[in-house]
């Protein structure tokens, strides 16, 4: 009878929930036909001031114009985006007369429209609506405007993700704010408009897609969770499940055979493209089954220090790009995690590595991560970021905040642990 109750009060139901998706050289071209069939007439344009260096931004405004769609721009997009460079995009919607938003970037871009429209839509501050325990946690009460998706970088899976990600440098911690309604309508994935990205934000966000893949592909399976209340108490993040493994695993395989080309050539388009179209697997992927403990890590990682400067992100502004704080930590996590789903761990390694893995171990999954950073450039650790060992229980403290990740590794997580992976992560060679 107990093992009956124990099962009865598990999950038994997972949901894939993903946003319509349009791939391919050239699909930017289409967005104006996009936006007239999802009913825009009037819509609030999140942009990347950075890509109207390079002409995009003047080809989406011709775009919309010769579609009759009127758009206002918005381009004041924090790298890492801000509880205040959120702010400031929600309060340039106030008072406008919109029926949609289009998210023109990279993954902090593609957040803040997520933000903007939330806001927009429903009111309230917005840490009224990020994670607890951090902030209130509340739900938006019904979905919100359209928002098109338009990625320039192969990193973070915004465009097919319910999540927005924000810092807040006086807490030293990186959070987020998390439901389906934020997920986007439509993401319109086009290969050509990563051309201009440079070498090590392809890097980033190309570990970062490796990253999110691996952790969902081995993340506690969803029907080990306990069952929820009621439909609307299940979590985005539901834990690893059939679906979401396909697509996290076509999203590693993508990584091992094209990221470091893609790296190399900025012109290698092929390359480009299957990180572009691995990004999104990913998002759909780990959308649905969730991340944990590297993503953990990775916001504190980010939050407590901002002496870094990464290449290809511009020298004035010091900060640890996602990808890069996420991957530094990842080795250590697998290595501890490796037992709780042994041939996941070498699965995921072998497509990585790109050839069969011979007496599969802890260590052949982080030997394979480990590989691919060093040929992309990554940092090697969290010493290269700037920390100390005398700085990991402040990390500690900032990973255990995360608890919404934590809770789907596949081994529990203790402040004890923690401190031993960041520990095993100073260096990582």
């Amino acid at each position: 009878m107990t093992e009956k109750r124990e099962q009865a009060e598990r999950e038994s139901v997972f949901i894939l929930e993903a946003a319509r998706l349009k791939f391919g050289c050239g699909a930017v071209e289409e967005l104006g036909w996009d936006l007239e069939r999802l009913g825009l007439a009037r819509i609030f344009v999140v942009a990347d001031h950075g890509l109207r260096t390079f002409g995009i931004l003047n080809r989406i405004g011709d775009i919309l114009s010769s579609a009759g769609i009127v758009a206002t721009f918005f381009e004041d997009i924090g790298i890492e985006p801000t509880l205040a460079s959120f702010g400031r995009a929600a309060e340039a919607t106030k008072g406008l007369d919109i029926d949609g938003f289009v998210a023109v970037g990279g993954g902090s871009t593609i957040d803040t429209a997520k933000v903007a429209n939330l806001i927009h839509c429903h009111g309230g501050a917005i840490m009224d609506y990020v994670n607890p325990p951090i902030g209130a946690g509340r739900k938006p009460p019904s979905p919100l405007k359209p928002l098109v998706a338009v990625p320039t970088t192969s990193g973070s899976g915004s465009e097919a993700t319910t999540v927005a990600v924000l810092d807040l440098p006086a807490l030293g911690v990186k959070t987020g704010i998390s439901h389906r309604y934020l997920r986007p309508s439509l993401a319109v994935v086009d290969p050509e408009l990563t051309r201009t990205t440079p070498a090590g934000v392809t890097a980033s966000t190309g570990l970062d897609v490796v990253c999110h893949a691996v952790e969902s592909y081995i993340a506690k399976p969803f029907h080990a969770r306990p069952r929820p209340a009621n439909p609307d108490d299940r979590p985005p993040y539901q834990g690893s499940n059939p679906v979401a493994d396909i697509w996290s695993a076509k999203a590693i395989e993508f990584g091992g055979q094209y990221l470091v080309r893609a790296v190399r050539d900025s012109d290698d388009i092929e390359a480009r493209g299957a990180m572009m179209l691995g990004a999104t697997m990913a998002g759909i992927g780990f959308g649905t089954a969730g991340v944990h403990i590297p993503h953990a890590c990775a916001y504190p990682v980010a939050g407590l220090r901002h002496e870094y400067r990464a290449a290809g992100y511009g020298g004035d502004h010091p900060f640890v790009p996602h990808g890069f704080s996420v991957v530094v930590t990842a080795p250590a996590a697998f290595r501890y995690t490796y037992d709780a789903a042994r041939e996941r761990h070498a699965q995921a390694a072998k497509w990585i590595s790109g050839s069969p893995i011979d007496r599969p171990g802890p260590d052949s999954l982080p030997r394979a991560l480990i590989d691919l950073m060093r040929q992309v450039g990554a940092p090697s650790g969290i010493a290269e970021l700037g920390y100390r060992e005398a700085d990991i229980p402040a990390l500690v403290e900032g990973a255990l905040k995360q608890q919404r990740l934590l809770a789907l590794s596949p081994k529990p997580v203790d402040s004890g642990r923690l401190e031993q992976i960041f520990l095993e992560s100073m260096r990582n060679w």
